[in-house]
């Protein structure tokens, strides 16, 4: 299992949303908008979970640099938190 960054998302994407797109490249296994704690809304950036690193790589070429919902994105493999 892989999981990607997705950055400068549009503040109304939502998980599904995210699901939705990511699935066309694959099996997504988790698809998270992060949201501000205090207010509830997006920070603007998620993360997906592929099935395989093929998939992940894949949705990664499908998506990095391509519109969604009117904004560009910014598709990234995502770092371990230290």
């Amino acid at each position: 299992m892989k999981k990607l960054f997705v950055g400068s998302l549009p503040f109304s994407t939502t998980d599904k949303d995210l699901e939705d797109a990511f699935s066309k490249a694959g099996t997504v296994e988790s698809a998270v908008v992060i949201t501000d704690r205090d207010s509830g809304r997006s920070r603007g950036f998620g993360f997906v979970e592929m099935s395989s690193d093929e998939e992940a790589d894949a949705a990664q070429k499908m998506w990095d640099g391509k519109e969604f919902d009117g904004r560009t994105i910014v598709v990234n493999p995502a770092k371990e938190r230290q």
